[in-house]
């Protein structure tokens, strides 16, 4: 029996008269590639972010890799490759010292994965950080986040800004990890993406969660979410 890479019992994090998560519960298992979804400002970078331990929770659990999320915090980001949502870097940075840099803070040589990313993904690594357009920012993330071959991949919103050809090798990426023994969170507000790359998903709706049987979901049932939310 497969075991659970991500446990979350109970998750809420407050941010007073904002939005932010509420009695969020959530196990992801080993090999699955699990869908994350729901509109923008539903609670779905606040719950990844708990993860992760950059937020401090008001209450609830939660279990990464068999770690807990505070105490091993620093233990669980050596073994998880992590793609925020946004892809900020300092503008004159060349693109091969940012992705050295992330395995550097890792205490990884990373060069020979790195290498194969950024061919596959046509990275220019000797172009500075400020010549990039947004879906070659996004890129490097990509490939800050897979090149120390993690067992957790997390995107958020990973996709955006990447043009049709670069969504489908990143795609292809994330099967041919997740064949090896990785695990995938994919946060995404593209139905299409879960729709076709997910063996499981859940819909983060103000601030809590849904569990989905299936993530087939027909486009009416999940509009109807964005409705609500924006209503």
């Amino acid at each position: 029996m497969k075991e659970n890479v991500i446990e979350i019992s109970h998750l809420t994090k407050s941010y007073g008269k904002n939005r932010g998560v509420i009695d969020v519960s959530l196990n992801v298992k080993e090999g699955d590639i699990f869908g994350f979804l729901g509109p923008n400002g539903a609670g779905k970078s606040t719950t990844i972010r708990s993860m992760l331990g950059f937020l401090k929770i008001n209450s609830g659990n939660i279990r990464i890799l068999g770690m807990d999320s505070v105490k091993d915090h620093e233990k669980i980001l050596k073994n998880v490759g992590y793609m925020p949502s946004e892809a900020w870097f300092y503008d004159s940075l060349k693109v091969a010292d940012v992705i050295k840099y992330a395995a550097d803070v890792r205490g990884l040589n990373c060069s020979e994965e790195a290498g194969k990313l950024c061919e596959r993904l046509k990275v220019d690594t000797h172009k500075k950080i400020k010549q990039l357009s947004l879906g070659n920012r996004k890129k490097v993330s990509i490939v800050c986040a897979m090149q120390h071959r993690p067992r957790l991949f997390i995107f958020d919103e990973p996709t955006g800004g990447l043009d049709p050809l670069m969504q489908k090798k990143f795609f292809e990426l994330i099967n041919e990890y997740v064949a090896q023994g990785a695990t995938c969170l994919l946060s995404t507000h593209v139905l299409s993406e879960v729709d076709k790359y997910c063996k499981n998903a859940a819909i983060m709706r103000e601030g809590r969660l849904t569990m989905l049987d299936t993530p087939h979901i027909d486009d009416e049932t999940f509009l109807s979410f964005y409705e609500e939310e924006e209503g």
